[in-house]
């Protein structure tokens, strides 16, 4: 018979491994390959709770990447970096 037993630190809060975020998840898009670079931007931020930040690391402005996790959430967007091929955000979910 199989038992359902709760794994060590689980919570309904995270995934029961113990480990928990404390600081802005940083997300570097760069070696992500374009054809699944917003997929996987969507993923990561879906996991981010509400009050929590992705600092994202892009190798340009991602404006249309912007407007399409806007559509999903309310979030506010501070540009922390603006180089050529290393562009950071931090994009905070609101609601």
């Amino acid at each position: 018979m199989k038992q359902n037993l709760p794994m060590p630190g689980a919570n309904a809060d995270g995934c029961g491994c113990g480990h928990h975020e404390s600081a802005d998840i940083v997300f570097d898009v760069r070696a992500v390959p374009h054809a699944i670079r917003h997929a996987s931007v969507f993923g990561a931020f879906d996991a981010i709770a509400v009050g929590g930040s992705l600092v994202l690391v892009a190798p340009h402005n991602p404006l249309p990447l912007l407007a399409q996790l806007a559509e999903r959430a309310e979030i506010d967007v501070e540009y922390l970096d603006e180089r050529p091929d290393d562009w950071r955000l931090r994009i905070t979910r609101i609601a």
